[in-house]
């Protein structure tokens, strides 16, 4: 057994997300949001290249040698995945271990709104799944994709870097593509997309101009393709899309946008209020004529009104969704102002209501 998995048994048993390994620093975990050292005594360098080299190919190690980083997927027998990152810093080579669960939850198990199911069932489209790094993100997607792959008999095709959840097919036909094993990039595997027959297309994220533009164009093609981008919040990731482009070419897409946008769910991860685990809160944007007329002309400005006044269809803003899990006592008030978008709007409500929540400047109030 590679000595690295007493670590990662360590880190499944604490329920914790990522694991860090670094040169005179203890191994981290992430539990529950926080660091939390599994040891007081920290990693040599000797240490921390036996454990990483132990579980990687002579060409992956080649790899981290010549390219300085490497992104790669490790089974963990029947227990876990993680998605691994080896990278040098200023004391040497050091990784983070992500935990992908074997077992996908389903959109119950995450609490996602009807929306959010709505939006997986939808046939053709871009629907897009943003949030900082670490706001389980890939996690609602696959939860999307466990939906579709019990309910509808078709043809998913996953392209990532690497393959995070493994989708066994059941009335869906899953296949799931690789870069650097299985295609030579993003763009590569997208634009060959099309001639493999796929109803729907998950791509992992949306990282340049190039793969933005071929993932509408085949979302104009009647696909339903599922990505996710670095962003926080839904008018942020419009934008982001199109400053992306040159001037000359935004206008087309502006209206590409407008055209094939299905929805986006922006996502926040909260500590609960009883400290045992976490939960997401999710703005969610849905494609309609009106988001369409206000791409197209350029009044993203406007978009936050349109959700506030488009709640019977399923939409909401972040703000709205921190107050319901508020509401129903699932988020504390200080947790919802700290990710509010309008936080002085926000903390002003939270007062209102009699919550003993910390001024903006951060005295207790």
């Amino acid at each position: 057994m590679p000595r690295i998995e007493r670590l990662f048994d360590d880190m499944l048993a604490r329920k914790a997300s990522d694991l860090h390994l670094g040169i005179d620093y203890p191994p981290l975990i992430r539990a529950r949001g926080d660091l939390v050292a599994l040891r007081d005594m920290p990693m040599t360098k000797i240490e921390i290249e036996e454990l990483l080299f132990e579980i990687v190919t002579p060409e992956q190690k080649q790899t981290i040698i010549e390219n300085l980083d490497l992104d790669f997927a490790y089974a963990f027998r029947d227990k876990a995945r993680f998605r691994a990152n080896y990278f040098y810093k200023m004391t040497g080579l050091a990784a983070v271990f992500r935990v992908i669960p074997t077992q996908i939850q389903s959109l119950d198990d995450l609490g996602c709104p009807e929306a959010i199911r709505r939006l997986s069932e939808r046939r053709s489209g871009l629907v897009l799944v943003t949030g900082p790094t670490g706001s389980g993100k890939s996690t609602t997607l696959a939860a999307m994709i466990r939906h579709i792959n019990l309910n509808r008999a078709c043809h998913i095709l996953t392209v990532e870097d690497p393959v995070e959840f493994v989708h066994i097919s059941e009335k869906a036909l899953v296949t799931h593509r690789e870069v650097g094993p299985h295609t030579s990039s993003f763009s590569a595997a997208i634009r060959s997309a099309g001639r493999e027959d796929p109803n729907v297309i998950l791509i992992g994220e949306l990282r340049n101009n190039e793969t933005m533009k071929l993932a509408l164009q085949l979302a104009s093609y009647g696909v339903l393709v599922m990505a996710t981008v670095h962003t926080n919040s839904a008018p942020a990731t419009i934008d982001r899309i199109i400053n992306s482009f040159p001037a000359d070419e935004q206008p087309q897409v502006r209206g590409m946008l407008a055209e094939s946008l299905a929805g986006i769910v922006s996502q926040q991860l909260l500590k609960t209020a009883d400290g045992k685990g976490r939960i997401a809160a999710h703005e969610i944007l849905i494609g309609t004529s009106g988001l369409a007329a206000m791409i197209r002309e350029g009044k993203t400005f406007q978009i936050a009104s349109l959700m506030q006044g488009q709640q019977g269809i399923g939409m909401q803003t972040m703000d709205l969704a921190l107050e319901r899990l508020v509401t129903k006592g699932i988020i504390t008030p200080e947790a919802a102002v700290e990710k509010a978008i309008d936080k002085e709007s926000f903390h002003k409500l939270m007062k209102d209501r009699g919550a003993a929540v910390p001024n903006l400047d951060g005295q207790s109030v």
